[in-house]
């Protein structure tokens, strides 16, 4: 045991897991750095054409865009504004209720 009072093989662990977990959050945003760049370029094909999403597409959208907050949504939603997947959000849930 050291002076912290824990042993030398647990303070390994934690530093095992730290660096991995490190990894795992580097991997993550590079993952997704990539994909809003990819939606990017796709938007761009589009070169100022309206995007016609489908009922189905814009639950789906609404659905995950829905567990993220307000300033990551605005961080990386490209193809709709985060308000707007809010609205779709909400008229889902009232259209559920009714």
């Amino acid at each position: 045991m050291d002076n912290s009072g824990m042993m030398p093989e647990t303070i390994h662990l934690q530093l095992l897991l730290a660096t991995f977990a490190g990894w795992v959050n580097r991997e993550q945003a590079q993952a997704i750095e990539y994909l809003r760049e990819e939606n990017r370029v796709l938007k761009e094909q589009l070169r100022g054409k309206r995007l016609r999403l489908t009922d189905d597409q814009r639950r789906r959208l609404a659905a995950k865009g829905k567990k993220l907050d307000r300033k990551l949504l605005g961080k990386v939603a490209t193809i709709v504004t985060p308000d707007t997947i809010l609205r779709w959000h909400h008229r889902l849930i009232a259209a559920k209720w009714t």
